[in-house]
Parts: structure tokens; C-alpha cells; sequence
């Protein structure tokens, strides 16, 4: 499954346009970036999280078919 479809949804180019108008007009310009930057780095921890989450249930099964 595609995430960033799963994440967007339905929406279009004009709805996708009119939220970045939205987001340009309440933070401006000089704290954008900052916001992606921080949103980038939770997305960034959150899959890592749960790539350790899976690595850790892999394991769990790998130790149960061994015994």
C-alpha cells in the first residue's frame, strides 16, 4: 500500500494547494520549514519504531519454531 496515498486520501491538487494557502497564511513562511522538519523527524522515529517492533515479533517467531 502506497502511504502517501493513504494519507491524502482522496484529495486533489486544488485541495492540496488550498491547505498549503492555509498553512502559509497561519505560520508564514519562516516557520514552515521548521514545521517539516520536525514532522519529518516523527515520521522518520515512528518508522523506526516500528520497524524494531517487527525485527522483535520476527524473532519471537524465529525462537518458537526453533524449539
Amino acid at each position: 500500500m502506497n502511504v502517501e496515498l493513504a494519507i491524502l486520501g482522496g484529495l486533489g491538487g486544488w485541495e492540496i494547494l488550498l491547505i498549503l494557502l492555509v498553512l502559509l497564511i497561519f505560520f508564514g513562511a519562516k516557520k514552515i520549514p521548521e514545521l517539516a522538519k520536525g514532522l519529518g523527524k516523527g515520521i522518520k522515529e515512528f518508522k523506526n519504531a516500528t520497524n524494531e517492533i517487527k525485527e522483535e515479533i520476527e524473532e519471537g517467531v524465529k525462537d518458537l519454531d526453533t524449539k
